[in-house]
């Protein structure tokens, strides 16, 4: 996230990954219209990734998928393996579904429709710099549906697994998470103070190893704690 100062909050710093020179251009005029936000550096491909985060330190990085020698999916696993990972709001269209879903589970903190307005794009930048993932539970229950069902029957297996490790309230609170509640809405359904929320959060992506809240709601969804809330998991 972006430092904080005597005087207030830094710029959020952020990189453009796009092989296209005229996307590159728009995003970066786009956002550097924005007063909190400072575009560090550019690249033209996956493989300048790596060396720019080293160089600049970004919060925030826009990535599209569909790039000549290394692609926004292979270069959004190498960034988010890193212990000092910035977030990823991957670039692409409706057609890519699948590929999507690999960022997400990568650790992407969302993606972005190339032809989303101007102002949600920079919004969506500032919220992923907050920590707030850029993606809505339709738009997840919408990818994991494209999922084969053998591929889905391998996965549910896995991630029912997995959130046995949870105790009672952290399964609730990771159900909360999966249908798309802030942390104040989680409060209030659970009875739960906000801090109390959070810990239970950061406790979920502790035991699970896992990057951020989009990453609950896909493993929620992959165990079938979303659709089958009545069943054992």
């Amino acid at each position: 996230m972006a430092a904080v100062t005597a005087g207030g909050p830094l710029p959020v710093g952020v990189l453009v990954v796009d092989d296209d020179p005229l996307v590159r251009a728009g995003l970066t005029m786009m956002l550097r219209g924005a007063p909190d936000i400072h575009v560090l550096a550019e690249a033209g491909d996956g493989t300048e990734v790596l060396g720019l985060i080293d160089r600049h330190a970004p919060d925030v990085i826009l990535m599209d998928i569909r790039m000549p020698t290394m692609d926004g999916l292979t270069a959004t696993e190498a960034v988010r393996a890193r212990s000092d990972a910035p977030e990823v709001l991957v670039l692409t269209t409706f057609n890519t579904d699948g590929h999507v879903l690999r960022a997400l589970r990568a650790g992407a903190a969302g993606f972005l429709l190339k032809d989303t307005p101007p102002e949600e794009i920079v919004e969506a930048v500032r919220r992923v710099a907050r920590g707030h993932p850029v993606l809505s539970p339709d738009v997840t229950r919408r990818l994991i549906a494209r999922v084969t069902d053998s591929d889905r029957d391998r996965r549910r297996e896995h991630a029912r697994e997995r959130l046995a490790l949870l105790n009672h309230r952290e399964r609730d609170v990771a159900l909360a998470v999966a249908e798309g509640r802030s942390n104040a809405d989680i409060g209030a359904v659970l009875h739960l103070a906000v801090p109390t929320v959070k810990t239970h959060v950061s406790s979920i992506l502790t035991k699970l190893d896992l990057n951020n809240r989009v990453q609950i709601a896909l493993l929620a969804h992959d165990a079938g704690l979303v659709d089958d809330r009545d069943g054992d998991v």
